[in-house]
């Protein structure tokens, strides 16, 4: 496995407040990574760290290749990030969004590089449109292709889908496969567990600043007891499996009620 991101003994405090406490983290290249946790677990804290945006206590982290203490030049050269809401300028089209931002990063040929980026992201209808008549769908993806700019190996989605409608979050979900079906490394913070089962491809549950559970779907599942067999199988869900680790409660759901909705009041 060649890795994308090695993280070793993170920490960090604010005022009296540890946050992150020893984490450990190995993100395998062209992969999609999902960190899970409850509110004030750290996951925007590591984010940040790893994006050079805050700095760190104690601890090493290399992303790309490049030390995050020592070269952070180097990091910021490799990565995008996208944050919990969209960063787009509603005043501009989408094709003049991606312009803008292909000149501000002194890319050849903005005007080409838009079109491309519109094509992929199935916004070329759209693309002549003001940014601010997008749906909360479109206006997120076109978040994500302003991010692409410049090819970067590393893309930071925190909470990619927050506030979004089904529908909206089946199109970026789309559009996060295909970041790494294209070589993308993806690191994404999610508040909805079936959100990490869809998506990734290995995922890590941070509780009380430390990393408690790291694998495949698979191997979470694996932790638990076998399945108790009466008239079907029943495997556990992934919201089965984070409340076990952390020791949390199971809350009622209706009957058509998601494991989003059981967990929204948990995670952040």
């Amino acid at each position: 496995m060649t890795t994308a991101i090695r993280v070793r003994d993170l920490e960090k405090t604010f005022a009296d407040v540890s946050v992150l406490r020893g984490v450990d983290l190995d993100v395998a290249r062209g992969s999609i990574f999902a960190l899970l946790g409850s509110n004030g677990a750290g996951k925007t804290t590591i984010v940040k760290i790893l994006s050079t945006l805050l700095s760190a206590d104690a601890g090493s982290a290399v992303v790309d290749g490049h030390d995050v203490f020592a070269d952070p030049r180097g990091v910021r050269e490799s990565i995008s990030l996208t944050g919990q809401f969209a960063a787009v300028d509603e005043v501009l089209t989408g094709r003049e969004n991606l312009v803008l931002v292909a000149q501000l990063r002194h890319q050849p040929d903005p005007g080409g590089i838009a079109d491309d980026l519109l094509a992929r992201f199935r916004l070329v209808e759209a693309g002549g449109r003001k940014a601010a008549t997008y749906s909360g769908g479109m206006r997120r993806r076109l978040d994500i292709a302003m991010s692409l700019m410049g090819a970067p190996s590393v893309i930071f989605l925190d909470e990619p889908t927050t506030g979004l409608d089904p529908e909206a979050r089946i199109e970026v979900w789309h559009a996060v496969r295909e970041l790494a079906a294209g070589g993308t490394t993806v690191l994404l913070t999610t508040q909805y567990l079936d959100e990490a089962e869809q998506l990734a491809d290995r995922i890590a549950i941070l509780h009380e600043g430390r990393i408690i559970a790291d694998g495949t779907l698979a191997q979470l599942k694996a932790l638990l007891p076998p399945a108790t067999v009466e008239y079907v199988e029943k495997q556990p869900t992934l919201e089965e499996i984070f409340l076990a680790i952390t020791g949390g409660r199971s809350h009622p759901t209706s009957p058509g009620a998601s494991a989003a909705d059981a967990a929204s009041t948990a995670d952040e």
